[in-house]
Order: C-alpha cells, then structure tokens, then sequence
C-alpha cells in the first residue's frame, strides 16, 4: 500500500472495464465506447482517433499502428503491423541518383505511406462490434468544436513551433500567429475534422485511393518526394505472429520485426539471469539494465528491418546461448566502452493505450507519427500530419533496415501483453521512441522481479542510455547514490530533454474478477473503469 501522504497515484480498479491512455478525453472516449456495449477493440480505435485530435504532435492518422489483441484473455493473442512502407520507386542507390545520402526530417523521402487508417479499420472489421462510422464521433467533434490543450501536450507542441513555422498548411492549422498553444488554449483542426468524417463516412479506401490519398501524394511530389497513387491504393496492413520470451514464469508477448518487441524480450532474458534482490533504483540493477540495452540495441541497429526482405532468426536471437554470451559481456566493475552502434534518429513521441472489457478481451495498441509532429509536413486539403518514420531507414546499401521499394522501416513503437496459465494476465505498453524496448523491460522487472505494483513501478525514476551516445540520460528524481556511482563506474550520466517516456497498464485479477489499471504521471492520461 503507497503511503497517501505522499504525492502519486492510487492505482485505478474497476468490474466490468477498462481503459488507459495518456489524454484524459481518449481515455473518456474508450470508457464511452464500452458504456455503449462496445468492446476493447472497439474502444482502443475510438481513444486512438480522439487522440489524433487532442494529442496532435505525439499521433495522427497520418501515422502508423500496431496493435496485439487477445479474445476472452486467451492467450491465443493475435497480432497487427500497421507500419506504412516507402514508395515502390525509393531504394539507396534512387535516393543517391537524387543526391540524397541522409534522409532528414522536413522531407518528403522521411514519409512513408501511413498505416494507421488501414490498420483501424482491418482490427475493427475482423474484432470489433460496432459499426466503423460510430468510432470518430467524438475525434470529429473534437477536432470541429475544439479541445482545451493538455499540459503536456503544449510543452511538446512549443518544443516543435520552429519546424511547424516551415510548412505553410502546418503553420496555419497548428499554430497562431506563428507560436504554440499555451495549456488551456482552445484549439480547433477543421481539415482534419472532414478527414475524420470522409473515413467515417466512406471507409479507409477514401484515406488510400479518395481525395485524401490524392492531396497527400500531390504534396509530397510537390516537395520531390517518390510517391505516388498506386504506392497509397496498393498499401495493406498484415495480420503478423506474435513472437514471445518467458521471464520468471509468465509469457511476454511482442510483435515481430519489423519492431523492436524482439530487443525488449532480449533485455529481459538477459536479465533473467540476475538475482533480484538488490535495490531496484541501485547502482547495481540500473548498470546491469543499462549494460542489457546496450547490448540488445547494437543488435538492432545491425540486424532489425522488414523480414520481408531479411529474414531475422527470433529464435536464435532469444536462445539461451546468444543470451549467456550476452550477459557474460555485464561486469560491475565498470561501464562497457566496446558496444557498437549506428545512431538513429532520436524521438520521444507515440500514444499507448490498452483496454479491457467485460468479456476480458484485450487490447495493447499503439499509434505514432514518429519525431513530435512527425515531418512537420501537413497535406493542405486534408490536414493529414505526415510522420517522419523514414527516417528510421539505413540509406546504406545491404543493411538489413535500407530503404528499398515498398519496404518498411525498423519501428520503435511496440505493444506488449504478459500470459499466464493460458490467460492474460496483464496489457501494458511504454511510450517514448527508442526507449520503448527497454521501458518494457524495465517495467516488467520492477513488477515481476521485485514485487512492485504497476502504479509504483511506472512511478519510479528512469534511465536510458542513448544509442551511439555514450550518454545515460537519467531523470533528476534518480537518488544521489546511485548517480554517484553509476558515475565513478564509468557512465556518463545526463539529464534528459524531457521526461522519459509514459507507460500504461491494465492487469487483470481472475481470482477477484476485478481490473487494476495504472497512467504514467509523465503524461497528461489516465485510467478510468466501469
């Protein structure tokens, strides 16, 4: 039990459903969606649309998806990759003809096609209950009447006013008289509220072949970019198998690669191998958690991209001997200096939201436009945020991850269930870019290893060490000690930009027939039951 003295959050419990996510009004919109007899996947699509609105720089439908679903709370969980892939034109050696060796963020070569609306609409027709068109009611009233901006979201949104003041439909639609909403300020997005009602109305093909598609490609040729109409009518999400690790006795499920689940399970396995009982927050167990990541993160920037064009073995990967070789390599004597890695583009922005309902079926769904604000490019007619997820490509001919036609770009963004005795026993996710596989890990150890409840273990101060930085970003709440000694172990330890990502968790108690949910103070969200 937290001592109520203290500053925090109570953890949230409920009967008959659940939703947690990081904007107080998707949150409100699942809880809607579930009052109204729909279920968890029902209400993950509507929270995700709301938050395309409300939480415009971390998500949009111009993004990507993925999302891991479970009927009942079997553990027979199915999975979805909604990651959008590069322009049948683009390869390195087109990129190269054009002059292009680096893919930057304001470019149209950043922009794959996006995923999300294809994905929405797929999980929706094979798993929800309710009609397509009554899922954006509240993401289109929203966007046309207005939304008080949230806190968190403003001091994001003013981190991006400079890139938004470069494209003229993003200057106008996100800002006014060239600066950022301040919290509180009432914002509307008229463009995208007829977006949201044309998908509503006619389904995705109007996003991917109807005058959506037709204004994102005319603005994306328009700025040089390699797209075309065909690239956004042939795109199609896919149904992927899970792929799963066991840590102290529960399943961890992921999705594949083209995501990084598989470096969040290989954290935990190399972990698994430690005995949890020092401190949590000592110096100890973070150097052993930051020496993990290092490891597991060399690995994908070597090895992750689409499998569709380099096969990964899960398997090898996540063996026991690749493992052992791994955590042989964690002295506590001193930081490693020997870890390779390329550095890719940094970013702290993406929405997680998990439901339960009733029934117990579960979703773990997530939506992104990569970078804040994505490209910062904005398509004029239909006020489509463009992500930057390209980005995330090697331009670098045979890397596993090179940009190539119709490929799809290693992705950050994954979402995460834990199995028992053939149920569920928890959905979880963990927000914030390139940190994303080690928060899993991080997250999951301080419930499993050391006994904490979500709420405290999402609370608790975080670390990360940055690919191909030698830096260890580190929260200013970490205690002094462990900063002293993670310091004179040879870490180089620096306060991030803003705080380190923002999970959200919902655990099911089978025994009570209860649900316990937990939101990340770090964000403006939380969970709310029925």
């Amino acid at each position: 039990m937290r001592d109520f003295e203290q500053p925090g959050r109570s953890l949230v419990m409920s009967k008959d459903g659940m939703a947690a996510t990081s904007h107080p009004a998707s949150t409100l919109a699942a809880v809607k969606i579930l009052e109204a007899g729909g279920n968890a996947m029902d209400a993950a699509i509507a929270a995700c649309a709301v938050q395309c609105v409300v939480e415009p720089g971390s998500t949009g439908i111009g993004g990507d998806c993925f999302a891991l679903y479970s009927r009942g709370g079997s553990e027979d969980i199915v999975a979805f990759n909604g990651s959008g892939w590069a322009p049948k034109a683009a390869s390195v050696s087109m990129l190269a003809s054009m002059g292009v060796s680096s893919i930057e963020r304001h470019s149209p070569h950043a922009v794959t096609v996006p995923g999300a609306v294809d994905a929405w609409a797929t999980l929706a027709r094979d798993h929800g209950s309710m009609p397509f068109k009554s899922l954006f009611a509240s993401a289109i009233r929203h966007a046309s009447e207005g939304y008080a901006v949230a806190p968190r979201a403003a001091a994001d949104w003013a981190n991006q006013a400079a890139l938004l003041r470069l494209d003229k439909t993003s200057r106008e639609q996100m800002l006014s008289d060239g600066m950022s909403p301040a919290a509180g300020t009432l914002h509307r997005q008229p463009l995208l509220a007829k977006s949201l009602m044309a998908i509503a109305e006619a389904g995705p093909r109007v996003f991917y072949e109807g005058f959506i598609a037709e204004d994102m490609v005319a603005c994306l040729q328009g700025k040089g970019g390699l797209h075309t109409l065909d690239d956004f009518a042939q795109y199609r999400g896919e149904y992927v198998k899970p792929i799963k690790a066991s840590f102290r006795g529960y399943d961890v499920h992921e999705c594949p690669p083209n995501g990084q689940g598989i470096i969040a399970l290989l954290i935990l396995k190399i972990l698994e191998g430690f005995d949890a009982t020092d401190d949590p927050l000592g110096a100890d167990r973070l150097h052993r958690e930051i020496e993990a990541t290092r490891l597991a993160y060399s690995i994908r920037d070597a090895l992750l991209g689409d499998p569709r064009g380099t096969p990964i073995d899960v398997d090898a990967l996540l063996s026991d001997e690749t493992v052992a070789k791994l955590r042989a390599r964690i002295s506590l004597d001193h930081a490693m200096t020997d870890v390779s890695t390329y550095r890719p583009a940094d970013h702290k922005d993406t929405v997680y939201i998990c439901v339960v309902d009733k029934d117990r079926n579960c979703a773990s769904f997530i939506n992104s436009l990569f970078h804040p604000f994505g490209s910062g490019i904005m398509a004029p007619h239909s006020g489509v945020m463009l992500h930057n997820r390209g980005q995330s490509f090697a331009v670098e001919e045979g890397h596993p991850n090179a940009i190539a036609p119709h490929a799809r770009p290693m992705h950050t963004i994954i979402p995460g269930m834990v199995t028992k005795d053939g149920k569920v026993q928890m959905t979880f996710g963990v927000m914030g870019g390139h940190y994303q596989a080690m928060g899993h890990a991080h997250f999951l150890s301080k419930v499993l290893d050391y006994g904490l409840d979500m709420q405290s273990a999402i609370s608790l101060p975080r670390v990360f060490p940055q690919p191909g930085t030698g830096v260890v970003e580190a929260e200013s709440t970490l205690p002094a000690a462990t900063r002293d000694e993670l310091t004179k172990r040879g870490f180089r330890l620096a306060p991030p930009n803003w705080a380190i990502g923002g999970a959200q968790a919902i655990r099911i108690d089978w025994d009570n027939g209860t649900l316990i949910g937990a939101s990340d103070h770090r964000k403006d969200g939380c969970a709310l039951g029925i």
